[in-house]
């Protein structure tokens, strides 16, 4: 049997698993006071820092972030205030001056902040936290609307990496989407971020939008790979409007069928190993000597709400509507209606509206998720004995583990969960099999392919 005729068994709804428990299991019962208490538990070893900014100067129709359109520079002035009490608020809580090795701005466009309110949330934070030597500065950038000025901005405060959006270089595409954005204007912006110093650049590519081709998305990779990224990242297009209203604008009836997605995703597979990248986990890939090839390569890669990361720190806090932190006793997030986040702010609280405690299951269950995710492979006895207690209980997946071996898509003998190169796109199947809290058939989550 060859891998893509197991597409309709497996093309399901599943969790993408940038955390455990996913983000749907969360609940009220985590507040400001929790928040706090957590905070003040943290070790020594540095954090990271992510800074969701909700505003964009356009709607992308496939966009599935919490963001906003707007032309009118007012919000995103008032957006600043409110991000800067919040890190003022947060390291009053935490009690003491943190240690920051990470940061990453995200959206949204961040970008589309003004450049001296960059400046000014950047430079609060370096004086509310301590950052290590060499921290990483990475943020999210929209080449269409980025500016010399923001450019010069993001190499003042010592911006390290940046993320290019790009998903299709396709006119009929970008028609389609709502997105108009050249391979010039792209080649531009990567240009005049080298030029500053910043020279580790990641791209973005969608498959699954209406129009898309194995041809179209093939050029697209090929246009891509002449602005020389180090890493791109390759989602599957998530349709979800009964989430995201906006995506019914799309033509669904113009968007390929699993098979069809499949066949995308592997012609821009093929294209990118034949160009020397390196496949990582499910949807990345990097050029070998890239710190995320070589994190992959040991073992040491992570996975957490940005997706695949050379970040270690066991401790992510959430700037900014929205936005998640993960901490070793479990998730928070903030308020994610802008109106909802800046009051509570105003009012001198945490703006943590929900989150999830993590028991001792969940946090050996998160631990085999993020293997099986990061390296397609976890020892389910080892993983165990490190978490203190016997792999029986995850034996339970064992019925779903033996069917899905019968199927090519896991190697399994016991002990050792091994997904094979060819089945990498069903990892997140594979995972379910570990996510006590998954429910087949849920309508709450992206399909596999």
């Amino acid at each position: 049997m060859h891998i893509t005729d197991l597409i309709p068994k497996y093309d399901i709804a599943v969790p993408r698993y940038t955390s455990y428990p996913t983000a749907p299991h969360f609940t009220q019962a985590i507040d400001g006071p929790t928040y706090t208490a957590w905070l003040r538990e943290i070790g020594e070893a540095p954090v990271s820092l992510y800074i969701h900014v909700p505003f964009c100067a356009q709607l992308c129709w496939f966009c599935g972030c919490h963001t906003t359109a707007t032309s009118n520079p007012a919000p995103l002035e008032a957006y600043a205030d409110t991000l800067l009490r919040e890190i003022e608020l947060l390291a009053a809580a935490a009690g003491r001056r943190l240690s920051v090795s990470h940061v990453h701005w995200g959206g949204g466009t961040p970008t589309a902040m003004p450049g001296p309110r960059i400046r000014e949330i950047m430079a609060a934070l370096r004086r509310h936290f301590a950052f290590t030597e060499g921290a990483e500065i990475a943020v999210e950038i929209d080449p269409r609307t980025v500016s010399a000025e923001i450019l010069d901005t993001l190499a003042a405060v010592g911006c390290t990496r940046a993320s290019l959006g790009v998903q299709d270089f396709d006119d009929k595409v970008q028609a389609a989407v709502n997105r108009h954005q050249s391979l010039a204007e792209t080649r531009a912006c990567a240009d005049g971020l080298r030029a500053r110093g910043i020279n580790a650049i990641n791209l973005d590519l969608i498959y699954g939008l209406p129009y898309q081709s194995v041809a179209s998305v093939t050029q697209t990779v090929e246009q891509a790979l002449s602005v020389a990224p180090e890493r791109i990242a390759v989602f599957g297009y998530a349709h979800v409007p009964w989430m995201k209203k906006h995506q019914n604008l799309l033509p669904e009836s113009e968007m390929a069928d699993a098979a069809g997605r499949w066949a995308q995703r592997d012609a821009i597979e093929r294209t990118l190993v034949a160009r020397g990248f390196q496949t990582i986990g499910l949807d990345h890939y990097a050029l070998p000597d890239d710190a995320l090839a070589v994190a992959a390569d040991t073992q040491t890669m992570r996975r957490n709400f940005q997706g695949y990361t050379t970040d270690a720190a066991p401790v992510l806090l959430g700037l900014g509507a929205s936005s998640i932190g993960a901490l070793p006793q479990g998730y928070v997030q903030n308020a994610t209606p802008i109106p909802a986040y800046r009051a509570a702010v105003a009012e001198g609280r945490l703006p943590i509206t929900r989150g999830v405690t993590l028991s001792a299951e969940d946090r050996l269950r998160r631990d085999v998720i993020e293997q099986l995710m990061c390296n397609l492979r976890v020892d389910l006895d080892d993983t165990a004995a490190r978490h203190g207690v016997n792999s029986r209980d995850l034996r339970a997946a064992s019925d779903a583990l033996d069917d899905m071996a019968q199927d090519g898509i896991v190697g399994w003998d016991g002990r050792i969960v091994e997904v094979p190169p060819a089945a990498r796109p069903f990892v997140r199947n594979v995972a379910a099999a570990f996510d006590t809290y998954y429910t087949k058939g849920a309508q709450r989550h992206a399909r596999a392919v």
